[in-house]
């Protein structure tokens, strides 16, 4: 005899709303035969949950929204908000704050005092766009990529002195130093002496130091085996000299800062006699491709010029 569907029902009928009663907790429905559904707590039911998870099994609607659930559950699980994204790889570590100075521009930089020269390059190419290996790092002499800056006794507040040129610079100027020679010289000739121009004359009309090294005419003299002191910047403060051999480097000296740097980057060195005083010279270092990256030196002694044009561009003879 067949049963009323009002009084029995099948596993096949049960309604959709079984799927939230599968999926909570307070209570589980259990099959008897055919006869009763019994519901029991979760504190007294004995058998395991998969009984329920067979009998929506058999029925396609109900099965595919558990699915979902059941992946949705998965998904959320896996989300951790606390999951770093490597910003705060430096936490905890011991910093060290750098002034790092490159082409004439500041960048103040705060790195681990663990890390080493090759991280703090690649700190610097995130700062200035110069990659590491065409950085020229400088403190206390060339920075080791391989020690770290605690080793190195790089202290809080240290000045870091970068050379180098991006790769746009590079194919900029990508020309050999004396086609560089040529072509500033032929732009020198068209132009009035530089003695006379504006942005030297503020300079020069200062007259010269006092403590100015003397001047030899007539002669051409090795490089002193102490610093040039005495002549003016740009700016008209006092500027020194010194050039390391050994380092292949020529260090410029200020009252607030000595810059060190490798000779090989300076492509060219433009002079010229102070007119009224051509026992001395004005003379400027190319650092970069244009005329803003000059560095110029006024009261030059004459007996020196040679030897500072031939030592920097790489002619030895004085030596």
């Amino acid at each position: 005899m067949e049963a009323p569907q009002d009084q029995y029902t099948s596993a096949r009928s049960f309604p959709s709303s079984l799927t939230s009663y599968c999926t909570q907790s307070s209570w589980r429905p259990r099959m008897v035969g055919i006869e009763e559904v019994v519901m029991e707590t979760e504190a007294t039911l004995k058998e395991p949950q998969t009984l329920c998870e067979n009998i929506v099994e058999g029925i396609p609607e109900v099965s595919e929204t558990v699915s979902r659930t059941d992946n949705a559950g998965e998904s959320s699980s896996t989300q951790d908000p606390t999951v770093s994204n490597g910003d705060d790889s430096d936490e905890g570590k011991e910093m060290v704050d750098l002034k790092i100075i490159w082409n004439k521009n500041k960048y103040d930089l705060k790195i681990p005092l663990d890390g080493t020269g090759a991280k703090l390059k690649e700190r610097i190419h995130s700062l200035t766009g110069l990659p590491p290996a065409m950085q020229k790092v400088m403190y206390k002499g060339l920075l080791p990529e391989d020690k770290t800056l605690r080793e190195i006794k790089v202290t809080n507040g240290a000045k870091i002195m970068v050379v180098g040129s991006t790769i746009n610079d590079v194919l900029a100027v990508n020309t050999p130093k004396e086609v560089i020679q040529q072509e500033v010289k032929a732009e020198e000739n068209k132009k009035e002496p530089l003695c006379r121009q504006k942005q030297h004359r503020k300079v020069l009309d200062k007259g010269k130091p006092e403590d100015i090294m003397p001047s030899v005419k007539g002669t051409k003299e090795r490089l002193p085996t102490v610093p040039l002191a005495g002549m003016y910047n740009k700016s008209g403060g006092k500027v020194r000299l010194t050039f390391k051999l050994e380092q292949d480097q020529l260090w410029i000296g200020t009252k607030e800062r000595t810059e060190k740097i490798p000779m090989g980057s300076i492509k060219h060195v433009v002079t010229e006699p102070i007119e009224g005083h051509e026992d001395y010279h004005m003379m400027a270092f190319q650092l970069g491709p244009t005329e803003a990256s000059q560095y110029w030196v006024y009261w030059v002694p004459i007996q020196f010029v040679d030897a500072i044009k031939d030592t920097v561009l790489g002619k030895w003879q004085y030596f």
